[in-house]
């Protein structure tokens, strides 16, 4: 597995395994397989987990799975599993959040993970017209001081809220973002940000909910209601940037590539996505380890500009996703924005 170095005495792996799916979204999640599951992902190289406050009990499992795997493997091992939590406040608190609710949360996420320090906590607002939002980022900065925090990250920020961040005395080690074949957004200028600021880039959705695999070619476009809101969410996507026959014409292309290297589309995606500048890490979503194989693929295949150039010549027909890093799922009332939840930490 490649590994890569943020910062001095801090590494991860480039694939991350995601949490997301443990939430429960997408079918029943039995903790203990669960937990033999990421002792599994560990020993094979990822060692990099990620998770959020609102995951409902993913920071639980992985607390327990320290604490297993400390058991099975020791504190050698250990020190090289890294977990990067989130930290969102649900949209109903933004207007009244104070520094005692954060640190609030942030004990909680020290308490789930069984850790005395966060490793990375990934820093998500909902709504820029509630504009303690930079506030609220300085209060995270107090808890790095105070040493609850290693280092402050963000996720789903646009380029202008970065940059504001920056200047406001925030430095952030990393910022997790959608970014795929499909979803170039970042392109326009988050990936020269990220240059120039030396902060990483972490990718979900490179596989768009599993929409870039084997299991979509040659399919007939679905009907909604589609099986899980991930599958809602990239199906929009896909819409937006010229519809299925384009989607199909990625596919088509995407196989031949895989053909060659001996290995299935999702990983051409994955691959393709740790090509591009500034990507440290891809995250890849897994309910359990049926996928390991494919996903410890990602690091093992190489690309060649033929085959880059491939895929480059099918996405030139593709039309350009509107806005900045996460703009399209800002707008509460537009058709992305209105299948978020916003409120999790409560439920809803």
């Amino acid at each position: 597995m490649q590994r890569i170095t943020l910062a001095p005495g801090y590494d991860i792996s480039r694939v991350i395994r995601g949490g997301w799916q443990l939430a429960g979204g997408h079918g029943a999640v039995d903790p203990d397989a669960a937990i033999d599951d990421m002792v599994a992902f560990a020993d094979a190289g990822i060692t990099t987990f990620d998770c959020a406050d609102i995951y409902t009990g993913v920071e639980e499992m992985i607390g327990r799975f320290r604490l297993r795997y400390h058991d099975l493997r020791g504190q050698e091992a250990l020190d090289r599993i890294r977990v990067h939590t989130k930290f969102v406040p649900d949209l109903a608190i933004l207007p009244t959040i104070s520094k005692a609710y954060v640190e609030g949360v942030i004990d909680t996420s020290l308490t789930r993970l069984n850790l005395e320090r966060l490793d990375l906590v990934q820093f998500h607002w909902w709504a820029y017209d509630v504009d303690s939002w930079l506030e609220t980022a300085g209060w995270l900065k107090e808890l790095q001081a105070a040493g609850k925090i290693d280092k402050v990250s963000a996720t789903n920020f646009d380029s202008d809220h970065i940059e504001a961040l920056f200047a406001s005395g925030v430095t952030l080690a990393s910022l997790q973002l959608q970014y795929s074949l499909l979803d170039r957004r970042p392109e326009k200028r988050m990936t020269a940000l990220a240059a120039e600021k030396n902060f990483a880039l972490f990718c979900y959705g490179t596989v768009a909910g599993g929409f870039l695999s084997d299991r979509w070619l040659g399919v007939s476009e679905p009907e909604h209601p589609l099986e899980n809101r991930s599958l809602t969410k990239y199906k929009l996507i896909i819409d937006d940037i010229g519809g299925w026959d384009l989607f199909q014409a990625l596919l088509r292309t995407l196989r031949r590539i895989a053909d060659r290297r001996g290995t299935d589309i999702a990983t051409i995606a994955s691959v393709a996505m740790l090509r591009r500048p500034g990507v440290a890490a891809v995250i890849v979503g897994a309910r359990n380890r049926d996928h390991l194989a494919a996903n410890l693929a990602i690091s093992d295949t190489a690309l060649s500009d033929e085959d880059l150039s491939e895929i480059e010549a099918v996405m030139a027909e593709a039309k350009e996703l509107e806005g900045d890093v996460y703009t399209l799922e800002r707008d509460r009332t537009g058709r992305h924005g209105s299948i978020m939840k916003y409120n999790l930490n409560k439920g809803e």
